[in-house]
């Protein structure tokens, strides 16, 4: 019951903050559940993976049907499909890279190495963002080979993209924080839905409790709708700070995690 409640409160959490800032969420719910060691990394990455995508699909579905979209289409569709080519090979990586060692704390390692180097690069980024000069890349290829590295690296991890997408959309495509959040969790929506139906039709799906899964995703949506309430209510200054916040905070968690499954 403690295991269950914590999952829902994670997720939710998680989601919410994920959906004000447009990083889905999973790049708080990996490194959180990996460092607590609650089930081993793959089903961990699974239903992560699985979160998002409920909390994205939400998020995707409400701003349309609202009328108020943010979402470029010209510029986030060939993106979203690159993501989602990506998201497939992704995970075939992920499956690869797990085959060889039986020990799965090495996999956890690995993981959490590449998101502390990452996330450090993205922090920093964050921070000068307004000294170095943004590109406005509208090429629909370029768009493509873009989104291709973001769904490679975002299914890998397990984290469905987060700061990854965001540093991107601001550094290529010249956007502002509120329109990068949703055409961030957009381009999520893609990649986490093909990573979701690669590991169906591969049947590498791992072993869980359904009812984790339940209530993981019930937490991811519930946590998007509370998030998108937020969002509304304050500017791209405080998002801003609130994604720098989060940034430390996941690279303090990636820190332990390294040392955790290495040790």
């Amino acid at each position: 019951m403690g295991i269950s409640f914590f999952l829902l409160l994670i997720c939710f959490f998680a989601s919410a903050i994920g959906s004000i800032c447009g990083i889905g969420g999973g790049v708080i719910i990996k490194p959180v559940l990996d460092s607590f060691g609650i089930m081993d990394v793959a089903a961990i990455s699974f239903l992560s993976s699985c979160t998002v995508l409920s909390m994205t699909a939400y998020s995707v579905l409400k701003g349309k049907l609202s009328g108020k979209s943010q979402i470029d289409r010209r510029i986030g569709f060939p993106l979203a499909i690159g993501a989602a080519i990506g998201g497939v090979v992704g995970k075939q990586m992920f499956n690869y890279i797990a085959s060889l060692s039986p020990d799965k704390n090495k996999v956890g390692a690995i993981q959490a190495a590449f998101l502390l180097i990452v996330t450090v690069g993205i922090l920093i980024y964050t921070i000068y963002k307004a000294r170095i000069k943004a590109l406005h890349i509208t090429n629909a290829a370029a768009c493509i080979g873009i989104g291709l590295a973001l769904g490679v690296m975002s299914s890998f991890l397990g984290i469905g993209g987060g700061p990854i997408d965001l540093a991107v959309l601001f550094f290529f495509f010249s956007m502002t924080t509120k329109a990068a959040a949703e055409n961030a969790l957009y381009i999520i929506f893609f990649s986490q839905t093909a990573s979701l139906i690669s590991s169906l039709v591969t049947k590498s799906v791992p072993d869980f409790r359904v009812y984790h899964l339940l209530l993981m995703v019930a937490g991811g949506i519930l946590g998007g709708i509370g998030g998108q309430m937020v969002n509304k209510k304050i500017d791209d200054k405080t998002v801003d700070k609130l994604f720098i916040g989060l940034m430390v905070l996941i690279i303090c968690i990636n820190i332990y995690n390294i040392y955790q499954f290495t040790f």
